[in-house]
């Protein structure tokens, strides 16, 4: 059964960055494409960013195109989402998943831009 943890979520101020990481078990990682999705408040799951199974293709909303960057250590069966200048938009839970809809998503880590 997969499971998914998320961490690295954090309040931070405009403009600064975050980490995120996704630890992932219960199946094959490194043959998964994988997905973040986020849901900010009072709104549906919005599809974040997508990468390949060998890391080779990405993805990513308009929104966070330069700013975002997901990767993936396969050795590790971790996924991350980097974000650089973030935004008070920007502020959800994000999660990793198994598909872009969510459908199969951990807990979530919470991210927080104000100041």
């Amino acid at each position: 059964q997969a499971q998914l943890v998320e961490s690295g979520g954090d309040l931070v101020q405009p403009g600064g960055s975050l980490r995120l990481s996704c630890a992932a078990s219960g199946f094959t990682f490194s043959s998964s494409w994988m997905y973040w999705v986020r849901q900010a408040p009072g709104k549906g799951l919005e599809w974040v960013s997508t990468i390949s199974n060998g890391g080779t293709i990405t993805r990513y909303v308009d929104s966070v195109k330069g700013r975002f960057t997901i990767s993936r250590d396969n050795a590790k069966n971790t996924l991350y989402l980097q974000m650089n200048s973030l935004k008070s938009e920007d502020t959800a839970v994000y999660y990793c998943a198994k598909d872009s809809i969510g459908s199969v998503r951990g807990q979530g880590t919470q991210v927080t831009v104000s100041s």
